[in-house]
């Protein structure tokens, strides 16, 4: 679990270096949905590049936690990032949390201790070789909806490119578990390792944009979901992921609260606007 908290601190603190990086590099008066442009842009700023660094250092991390813990858990934990970036965003940005937003802070420790308390061990079942073409094919699905989402209007084009996003940080979960043979020749004839990297670029992608355009805090609670509950599902359902004996109840109180926590913080998905000094493209 010290994996996955660890996780959380990197990605949650790389997200608002990475959300003040997306914003100074959009260009005035661009609307698209996804703008791969946008990404390169904004790897041109040495925020971006920390996130990114600290990101792959949570992925690491991420990777050992799924080693150890079942994926419902890993999920929640990494949902929990929000409550890393507000209380980030609190001491660098100087942005002002509500009562309510300590206290959503508090829901998420208190729904993390209790996963803690009632998880298991991960699942021990391999998943069917058909499972890794079906997060091949969600991992595709998460580019077409990053297209179509340019063809929508702001609220409900936010809420899909979140969505998006989080899809394809759940398919990063579950094919991190459907590898279990790191040899190249493996790899290269196992559909789960090109579905973590198509699904990890595509969310990279969805989410730069949505750090960038539109309402972020419906974009982020998208995320959430998306990277939550179906993963957890699979988990369960597919890869054998089990709670301790007669703790079933505690696990899923767990994964409700914290997961509901980390919802009420969705507006931590970006920087705030008004952040002072942001590198421009190049600086």
């Amino acid at each position: 679990m010290l994996c996955a908290l660890g996780a959380a601190v990197c990605f949650g603190t790389a997200s608002v270096l990475q959300a003040v990086a997306a914003r100074a590099a959009a260009e005035p008066g661009s609307d698209a949905g996804v703008d791969p442009a946008l990404l390169l842009r904004a790897l041109r700023q040495w925020r971006y590049l920390a996130g990114l660094a600290l990101d792959g250092c949570g992925f690491v991390l991420q990777i050992v936690a799924l080693r150890s813990l079942p994926i419902y858990a890993v999920g929640a934990a990494l949902a929990a990032s929000l409550a890393v970036t507000a209380v980030v965003a609190a001491r660098l940005l100087k942005v002002r949390l509500s009562s309510v937003e300590w206290g959503a802070v508090g829901v998420v420790c208190a729904g993390l201790a209790m996963l803690g308390l009632s998880s298991g061990g991960e699942g021990h079942e391999a998943g069917s070789a058909a499972l890794g073409w079906w997060m091949l094919g969600i991992a595709l699905g998460v580019l077409l909806i990053g297209a179509a989402a340019g063809r929508l209007p702001e609220r409900p084009r936010a809420l899909v490119l979140g969505l998006g996003a989080g899809c394809g940080f759940g398919v990063v979960e579950v094919s991190v578990r459907l590898i279990n043979d790191v040899t190249p020749s493996a790899l290269l004839t196992n559909p789960a390792a090109y579905a973590l990297l198509l699904g990890g670029g595509s969310a990279f992608l969805l989410l730069t944009s949505a750090l960038q355009r539109g309402s972020v805090t419906t974009a982020t609670a998208g995320m959430v979901i998306g990277e939550t509950i179906g993963p957890a599902l699979v988990g369960v359902v597919w890869l054998g992921d089990r709670t301790r004996e007669g703790l079933e109840w505690l696990a899923v109180a767990g994964f409700v609260v914290a997961v509901a926590g980390a919802l009420a913080l969705a507006r931590f998905g970006e920087a705030p606007a008004d952040t002072p000094g942001p590198d421009r493209p190049g600086s």
